[in-house]
């Protein structure tokens, strides 16, 4: 019979104990000298070390970046229910080049980043006052969320129908692919997250700004074109600006052709509406898809707040990978890929992530004052989520007690509504 080191220690320590009765001479010292090692065991995943309680592994000797392995226990084995080989599943923006503008920056997570991410690439993009993201066009779709300040976008779709407007804080947009578009920074200092419905966003052919086509293009072409003189695009700037600097422009502009609005909208004022409390208590779950944002067919979105200390409960997405921006505080999250293997990963305001498609995960605030707020976005039509709990509660109870070999009663007790944002208070 096979049996552990530590069990075969525990066996003597019992038998020394019993040994020397208590209060005889000796028990005192004698069961301290032998308990002590085993009492003073501690596991060291919160000061950067992976050594667990039950003695497993040994302090890092060689060269390490310790904010690091602090910021992330769980990569070094703090969850013994991890198992097997999973990707890396997370990328920071605080990783990615920053590309100087004079009107602002960006810095973006691409397929090349993070491989793993084939649906869904991202930016963060900033533009001071008056500053603008040149006129352009994506072969993909764009996706924009506002975060800080306030940006005006317009855009002309294919029937010569255009849309001017402002968004705030909260808003969002949407341009489908190949449409025509710009933004403009209107307070002094304007940020908002960009997401792209193709991971391989860098790619040549991807995004095309006009002065850079003007200015490969000869210039009796273009004279040709507009009907004005050659001398007339000498001032075209030769080397694409990308984000410019620039004057607030006025937003009066004639729509002869009609406007984009409606159903045809580019834009979603998610600033002006009411998200009611999220089933469970714990927050809110804004989704904004094309349920409710019609234009959206590709990107569909869920703006999460959750309190201190509270789950995004366990659940898969049937329709597509789950790509995620983590805008404030710190989470936790474990990725389930079947056969056995799952990994646990820990985030913090400006990481993001990608869960594969129809993996398993959930989301727990780890902080215990500070709101967790996340971005989820999908290559898809509409969010779409199966909770764990209410396909077990919706499933015969013996099926689901003789599966799981627990007992009846519990399962008679699992609620039957998607429980998605569980309060740390229950």
């Amino acid at each position: 019979m096979k049996v552990s080191v530590l069990a075969l220690f525990s066996v003597v320590l019992l038998g020394l104990s019993r040994a020397t009765p208590a209060g005889s001479p000796g028990s005192e010292s004698r069961a301290s000298k032998h308990l002590r090692p085993v009492l003073s065991k501690r596991q060291e995943f919160n000061q950067g070390q992976p050594v667990s309680a039950d003695g497993k592994g040994a302090r890092i000797l060689g060269g390490t970046n310790k904010q690091l392995d602090l910021q992330n226990p769980d990569n070094l084995g703090a969850q013994s229910t991890d198992n097997g080989v999973v990707p890396n599943l997370k990328w920071s923006f605080s990783d990615s080049k920053v590309r100087l503008f004079p009107g602002g920056w960006v810095r973006e997570q691409v397929i090349t980043d993070l491989p793993s991410s084939h649906d869904i690439a991202a930016a963060q993009q900033h533009l001071n006052k008056g500053a603008l993201r040149e006129l352009h066009w994506h072969r993909v779709a764009e996706w924009g969320y506002v975060y800080a300040g306030s940006v005006r976008v317009a855009a002309v779709d294919e029937k010569g129908r255009n849309q001017v407007d402002t968004l705030q804080v909260g808003d969002i947009w949407y341009f489908p692919k190949g449409q025509a578009h710009t933004i403009q920074g209107l307070d002094e200092e304007n940020e908002y997250l960009l997401a792209f419905d193709d991971g391989n966003f860098d790619a040549t052919g991807t995004t095309f700004n006009v002065d850079d086509w003007i200015t490969h293009t000869p210039k009796s072409i273009l004279a040709k074109n507009f009907g004005v003189d050659e001398s007339i695009f000498d001032t075209v700037p030769q080397k694409d600006p990308y984000i410019a600097k620039g004057n607030v422009s006025k937003p009066d502009i004639d729509s002869p052709f009609g406007k984009l609005e409606g159903n045809s909208s580019y834009v979603y004022k998610l600033s002006q509406k009411d998200v009611p409390p999220a089933p469970g208590g714990g927050g809110t779950l804004a989704i904004v898809d094309s349920t409710n944002f019609p234009i959206a067919t590709t990107i569909a979105a869920a703006v999460v707040n959750l309190e201190p200390g509270g789950l995004r409960e366990l659940h898969w997405h049937p329709n597509a990978e789950e790509w995620l921006y983590f805008h404030q505080g710190t989470a936790r999250a474990t990725v389930f890929l079947g056969g056995a293997i799952a990994r646990t990963f820990d985030f913090s305001a400006g990481d993001t992530a990608v869960f594969p498609d129809n993996s398993g995960h959930y989301i727990e605030n780890t902080s215990k004052t500070e709101r967790l707020i996340w971005i989820e976005l999908y290559k898809s039509d509409r969010v779409a989520d199966i909770s764990l709990t209410q396909w077990l509660a919706l499933t015969p109870p013996e099926i689901v007690a003789e599966t799981l070999k627990i007992p009846r009663d519990v399962v008679d007790k699992l609620k039957k509504e998607k429980q998605r944002l569980i309060s740390a208070r229950k």
